[in-house]
């Protein structure tokens, strides 16, 4: 009988601090990996996208990542898409005080997607989200902040993780399709508990432009990060680059 090979993350394991209400993440990020980088999970408490529960899920940031340490991960990501874009200053907080208590390299999903985006020459951009219009105004004025020309920025009106969760793929992108803007260089998806990883190839080749999730962004970012040069077929350009370069 042949023995199973298992690798345990040989060429480097991220730490996710996840929305406690999320189910996406990490079969995506899994898939969106290669096999030899690995991943560990601790979740803070997130059940909905109202300003409350958005900013409650930053109070117990250290405790959570000091967890990740211990299961002796190279690099904390503080996932949560409507969190990081609060704003540019709970981003910037957020992640001196996991690099506090881990000593770790810290990010977030926003300076992922910021990343991505620049990777892929794209400053004129489309947002598509399940969020609220409150939310979303939030997230624009962060991408504005960070250089961006947002074309357009619209939702879903979800304010649940099983509300998000619900969306199909196939509704996804018919969504994207109906938000077309002729100048858009590239479209991000965003969010982290949706179901677009399916949809990514698909509307690429529909909208002839760069699509990016935020699990993809912070899948390709923590390579990047890391030195891990991969390409990892079936969810799109930016992941068909090689991220360690």
């Amino acid at each position: 009988m042949e023995t199973p090979v298992l690798d345990y993350g040989s060429r480097g394991r991220i730490g996710l601090l996840l929305p406690s209400v999320n189910q996406a993440a990490e079969p995506q990020i899994r898939a969106m990996l290669p096999r030899d980088v690995g991943i560990a999970v601790t979740r803070l408490k997130l059940v909905d996208s109202s300003e409350l529960g958005l900013l409650s899920m930053t109070h117990d940031v250290e405790a959570a990542a000091a967890l990740l340490a211990d299961a002796g991960v190279d690099l904390v990501v503080f996932h949560c898409t409507a969190v990081s874009t609060y704003s540019a200053e709970l981003e910037a907080s957020i992640l001196e005080r996991i690099g506090v208590a881990t000593g770790l390299p810290a990010t977030a999903t926003s300076q992922s997607l910021v990343a991505a985006l620049d990777a892929m020459r794209a400053r004129r951009v489309v947002l598509l989200s399940p969020y609220t219009e409150e939310v979303n105004k939030r997230e624009t004025a962060y991408f504005v902040r960070r250089g961006f020309d947002v074309l357009g920025n619209v939702g879903l009106n979800c304010s649940t993780g099983r509300e998000m969760m619900a969306v199909t793929p196939e509704a996804w992108q018919a969504f994207a399709l109906s938000q077309v803007q002729t100048e858009a260089e590239a479209y991000v998806l965003s969010c982290t508990t949706v179901r677009t990883a399916e949809a990514i190839e698909s509307l690429e080749c529909s909208l002839g432009s760069p699509v990016i999730t935020s699990n993809s962004a912070v899948a390709w970012d923590c390579m990047r990060r890391l030195g891990i040069s991969a390409v990892v077929p079936g969810y799109g350009r930016l992941l068909g680059h090689v991220a360690g370069h």
